[in-house]
């Protein structure tokens, strides 16, 4: 059945709308018995044993792939480096854009700059993992251990102050 809005209702449309509406907005019959409140629950306690250990691997967390600390720590330092460095960066184009100092290759060459100095010395570092800077020297008999420091001042010119002072201990 369709309904046209601009024809008016038949007598039993109109009666059978009239106890629709009725039925819609009359009041909810009483319920037969009162139905007790249902108490609020504030906390809740699992009473199931925890599983056991067993021998399955790990399963592959989201986020950031596991790392020793030492990895994390770098990685972190990166990344507050690489964040703090845009507002730098971002100021000084702006700066230069605004005074047309500089047209758009220079603007990309310069900032692509630091990038290539940051993997040049990536480069370099990866390479030194086999060098140790720590060393220890055992000796067998008396010990006599100078610590000499040299000082040279050019402030005054020309010419140069050396200053040599011994420590021993």
């Amino acid at each position: 059945m369709t309904y046209d809005p601009t024809s008016p209702l038949s007598d039993a449309d109109a009666t059978e709308a009239h106890r629709l509406i009725t039925e819609a907005y009359a009041s909810p019959a009483a319920p037969a018995a009162p139905v007790p409140p249902v108490p609020a629950v504030t906390s809740y306690r699992d009473t199931a044993p925890l599983p056991a250990y067993g021998t399955a691997q790990p399963v592959v967390q989201q986020g950031r792939p596991p790392m020793s600390q030492k990895a994390t720590d770098i990685s972190a330092v990166m990344l507050a480096g690489s964040v703090a460095s845009v507002p730098v960066g971002g100021i000084t184009c702006l700066v230069l854009w605004t005074l047309d100092a500089v047209n758009p290759l220079n603007l990309a060459l310069g900032a692509s700059a630091p990038v290539a100095v940051l993997l040049a010395a990536g480069a370099l570092l990866s390479r030194l993992k086999g060098v140790h800077t720590e060393h220890h020297h055992h000796y067998s008999g008396p010990v006599h251990q100078d610590l000499s420091t040299a000082t040279t001042n050019t402030v005054k010119g020309v010419v140069a102050v050396n200053c040599t002072r011994h420590d021993s201990r």
